[in-house]
């Protein structure tokens, strides 16, 4: 896991992944290097080389046409680290809501409405992960 967390630290090799989100949601069959590179402006070796790293780490896929390459968004690594990051982001989410609940409401109601609330934020993880991956 420490490997990918490596890999989309870096701001351009995010906004690479931007990129090709919103051209596959838009229909797109992959993203050229020559696109990329006009949208980011920056070089073609610099796109290149973190598109190498993308590649390597199982974020993106190419299809190769004659001397074009095009590049598009493999999501399930990326799903792999909203399933980890999840519990983290649940627990914060209630956190708050909580605090609130605990001067209004009795002890069991309050444990009732954590026990409610974890698991709606559960089970829209569940379904948003099974869209993604239906989806695409």
């Amino acid at each position: 896991m420490a490997d990918i967390f490596d890999v989309i630290a870096d701001g351009t090799r995010r906004e690479i992944l931007s990129i090709l989100l919103a051209r596959s949601s838009s229909g797109g069959s992959g993203t050229s290097v020559s696109q990329i590179v006009h949208e980011l402006g920056v070089s073609q070796p610099t796109v290149s080389k973190h598109l190498k790293v993308l590649r390597e780490a199982e974020l993106v896929t190419v299809r190769e046409e004659g001397q074009h390459r095009y590049y598009s968004l493999h999501r399930e690594p990326l799903e792999q680290v909203d399933d980890w990051l999840m519990p983290f982001l649940v627990q914060d989410s209630t956190a708050g809501i909580l605090s609130e609940l605990d001067a209004a409401l009795p002890e069991p109601a309050a444990q009732a409405a954590d026990f409610v609330g974890r698991a709606a934020a559960s089970a829209k993880h569940a379904v948003t992960s099974a869209l993604r991956k239906f989806g695409s």
